[in-house]
């Protein structure tokens, strides 16, 4: 899968998963911080992602620093996710 596919995809997931109201996955900047700026997320709302990350792309981050550089934006979960994918081939 490309990466901006799979943009799209977890654009579409992240919605879905953390219930956002009135969001559409192209109001969504892929660089954009998904804490603090950006969709302005939580710390329950990454949990949710984590566990996004754990169901979907059977990914499991335990270090708290790894978990922050992973979550920080569309395009750094598209990342962590396609390094997985390069990896197990």
């Amino acid at each position: 899968m490309d990466k901006t596919t799979l943009m799209e995809q977890l654009k579409v997931q992240i919605i879905e998963t953390l219930t956002l109201e009135d969001v559409k996955p192209e109001d969504i900047d892929s660089e954009a911080p998904l804490f603090v700026e950006g969709l302005k997320l939580d710390s329950i709302d990454a949990l949710e992602l984590i566990l996004l990350l754990e169901k979907q792309y059977g990914i499991k981050i335990e270090d708290p620093k790894a978990r922050r550089e992973v979550l920080q934006s569309v395009s750094s979960m598209a990342d962590r996710i396609l390094k997985k994918e390069k990896n197990n081939l």
